[in-house]
């Protein structure tokens, strides 16, 4: 099995430096254009000497690269139980930036998920986002896997859909690697591409005959390549490119002329007019080409001066339009404005009154309840039946302290709640890179207890997949098996989600599928939270049920907006309609004329419909 196992002379050569080894080996070698990604693992089981041996050996074979834009490019993964990018393919086109980065790479440290970090490597790392060359460039992909271990899931079939897609990768295991691992991930020939290294001392003997695989004559020069316009050198072979404006035949030899504007990359933001061997592009009615070439802005008519608008003039693709400000209305001249009653021209949105004042209005709410943060609703009462679910957010990004802060805040929200079995019922969910039930709904039945409870939860730290929290909330957390009422009590269900950053899954599916389900999402953003996730967790209108606070010692402010949020107005329990606390004197009213009429019955049984007194009604 030639090619996994070292000889014994090699072994002589760890006497030297690898740096000086490499300046023994000649002047740098010449790939042709290349775009290499290296993949290391840094798992718990590399230790610090050794990983240091690495990166020296990463940095060494840099210097040996004819690195840069046009020729080969590097990238550099890290992975244990996850992955780490390092750098990507179109980062840096310098060696020494190269070099910084890999100096500063910290191991993760963790456990050994080589097929992940192949998985990522194919769909991330080769991206043309990332800096990979497009498939037509024909630019070769290479990958080179470093690992110490067997690996902690399946490698064969995702490295067979890496290769599939013409990445070449070699497998070099150090020390306690497992062969059978290394052999199914790597290409064809095997006695080419799996490396047995003996210890990381030793690693530098991969990258001297690895740098012998890569450098190879200038064919470009020695053969009659027969390219009708350039030729490019690759390891062991070359091939033709064409000039810009041009695309390579079916020969792979001779260039066509290419319609750039048909192929869709001119980037013209309206029209795309081909010219010769180029392109150029322009602009739709009403609009002028901008500095760039590409992009158009309307023109703006407005600042000719000639509009007679009384108020302000839009420019539109016709021309210029008079537009009146805010509580006035234009007039049939199409230039004048007049104020109007905004409480009968608007849709105001005032829960109970509206009044007009000048050019504005102000809401009014009931005797007894007050206008609420947003200046239209009125307040609700402390009563009321809610299943209310919280999802915290435990991701390491939020740390320690912060996270006693948000606990303190939702014992604030668990305060102005009015916890009880028959009341409000609340359960506590807490996610990261995993979801886990800090207690149920219908645990808990007083306020003192949900808030101890609260105290008591541990920070679960790691990452961000909110969509997964989202997911077990709406299959777990409102089941009646965790404490949630039927539906057919209508009792309101309401979700609090809480993040401080983007989410690493998706969110899209799991949030329009609570609001399916019923439930009313509201969401809290600290920080780095993403507005437009935020938003999208939220019911409608996200005004009412998005909050965001810049950090973590200002999240009281939100608190207010909450209160009138959370606490519905009516609730259902036991099949009975349940009104309004507010409505307290009417109930009590009726119930002491319900009373006084049965008492009234007892002492007089003649009296009752269908007795000796008065006939029945």
């Amino acid at each position: 099995m030639r090619g996994l196992f070292w000889p014994l002379s090699l072994l002589l050569l760890s006497l030297q430096p690898w740096e000086i080894q490499l300046q023994s080996a000649g002047p740098r070698c010449y790939t042709g254009p290349l775009d290499l990604v290296f993949v290391i693992d840094s798992s718990r089981s590399v230790r610090p000497f050794e990983f240091e041996t690495m990166r020296q050996f990463l940095v060494g074979l840099l210097r040996s690269l004819d690195v840069g834009l046009n020729a080969t490019r590097v990238g550099v993964i890290q992975y244990s139980s996850q992955v780490q990018s390092v750098f990507p393919l179109g980062a840096f086109s310098r060696r020494e930036d190269m070099e910084r980065a890999i100096s500063a790479v910290v191991p993760l440290a963790q456990g050994t998920m080589t097929g992940l970090a192949i998985q990522y490597a194919m769909n991330v790392a080769f991206s043309e986002a990332e800096g990979a060359r497009p498939p037509e460039e024909r630019v070769p992909r290479v990958l080179v896997i470093v690992t110490d271990g067997r690996p902690q899931d399946r490698v064969a079939e995702v490295a067979a859909q890496a290769r599939a897609r013409g990445i070449e990768i070699y497998a070099v295991g150090v020390q306690r690697a497992d062969v059978g691992s290394l052999r199914a991930m790597a290409s064809p020939p095997l006695d080419q591409h799996v490396f047995l290294v003996e210890s990381f001392d030793l690693i530098q003997e991969f990258g001297l005959q690895f740098q012998g695989r890569l450098c190879g004559k200038d064919l470009c020069a020695e053969w009659g390549h027969g390219c009708q316009h350039q030729c490019v050198n690759a390891p062991g072979t070359f091939y033709c490119t064409c000039n810009s404006g041009y695309k390579l035949a079916p020969d792979n030899k001779n260039c066509l002329a290419m319609d750039l504007c048909a192929e869709g990359t001119h980037g013209c933001e309206h029209l795309c007019v081909n010219s010769l061997d180029s392109y150029f592009c322009r602009c739709r009615a009403g609009f002028a080409l901008q500095q760039d070439q590409k992009s158009c802005r309307a023109i703006d008519y407005c600042s000719f001066g000639n509009h007679s608008c009384q108020h302000e003039c839009v420019n539109t693709l016709e021309g210029p339009q008079c537009i009146c400000r805010e509580g006035h209305d234009l007039l049939p001249d199409g230039r004048s404005c007049r104020v109007r009653d905004f409480c009968n021209g608007v849709d105001h949105g005032c829960e109970f009154q509206c009044v007009s004042e000048g050019l504005s209005f102000r809401c009014l709410c009931p005797e007894g309840r007050r206008l609420q943060a947003d200046g239209k609703s009125c307040d609700r009462c402390r009563e009321g039946h809610v299943d209310l679910v919280l999802l915290v957010d435990g991701s390491k990004s939020v740390r320690p302290q912060n996270f006693e802060l948000v606990k303190r805040f939702v014992n604030q929200i668990v305060d102005f709640l009015d916890v009880s079995p028959e009341g409000t019922r609340i359960g506590l969910v807490q996610f990261s890179s995993r979801v886990r039930t800090e207690f149920p709904l219908g645990r808990y039945g007083t306020a003192a207890e949900v808030k101890q409870a609260v105290l008591a939860v541990e920070y679960m730290e790691r990452g961000t997949m909110t969509g997964l929290a989202l997911r077990h909330m709406v299959e777990h957390s409102f089941s009646e098996a965790q404490g949630a009422r039927p539906r057919d009590l209508n009792v309101p269900r309401v979700g609090l989600v809480f993040t401080d950053g983007r989410s690493q899954d998706d969110i899209s599916v799991w949030a329009a599928r609570a609001k399916e389900e019923g439930i009313v999402m509201y969401a809290v953003g600290v920080g780095k939270a993403v507005e437009e996730e935020l938003r999208e967790i939220a019911s409608e209108p996200s005004e009412l049920h998005v909050s965001y606070a810049p950090d973590f010692s200002t999240m009281t402010h939100l608190l207010e907006n909450l209160k009138g949020s959370i606490c519905p107005e009516e609730g259902i329990s036991a099949g009975t309609e349940l009104r309004s606390p507010c409505e307290c004197e009417s109930l009590v009213e009726f119930q002491g004329r319900t009373l006084g009429a049965l008492e009234s019955l007892t002492r007089n049984p003649d009296r009752a419909p269908g007795g000796t007194g008065e006939p029945a009604d």
